[in-house]
């Protein structure tokens, strides 16, 4: 799916009354919904989810991360008044989102690859992150 592509369904999204549009091509979901008020049409975000097996993870003697797959914004929270999809101590079970990364106005929602427990959050909230960039240190679950 490229950029193109994306863009136009956007535009379509912003032009309508839909409230939420969802689309699924090879390994790429797309699923896209105005935010806003109860009753009130908000802008389009759009959100991009990977597949867990194109989500990095690193691991370099004893120690495991989650990385970022792409250069984007760092978001720990689904929105601004919500809580943090993960902190220090959560269980993660693979497949679980553990954080949005935003890149050229698409949110795109990281999940873990393997089951692990989160040691550290590596990154701030609303923090420019770079390809590889480790974001969780994270101990695997051998269950």
């Amino acid at each position: 799916m490229d950029l193109e592509k994306i863009e136009k369904l956007v535009k379509i999204i912003e032009n309508s009354s839909m409230l939420e549009f969802s689309l699924q091509e090879g390994n790429k979901k797309i699923k896209m919904s105005r935010r806003g008020t109860a009753g009130a049409v908000g802008e389009p975000v759009a959100v991009v989810t990977q597949q867990p097996a194109q989500t990095e993870q690193t691991e370099t003697e004893d120690e495991t991360y989650i990385t970022s797959p792409i250069v984007g914004t760092f978001y720990s929270a689904p929105s601004p008044d919500a809580k943090a999809f993960v902190k220090v101590g959560d269980r993660v079970k693979a497949g679980q989102t553990v954080c949005i990364l935003e890149a050229m106005k698409l949110m795109n929602e990281i999940e873990s690859d393997f089951d692990c427990e989160i040691e550290a959050v590596l990154v701030s909230n609303e923090q420019k992150i770079e390809y590889g960039q480790p974001l969780f240190k994270v101990k695997k679950l051998d269950d």
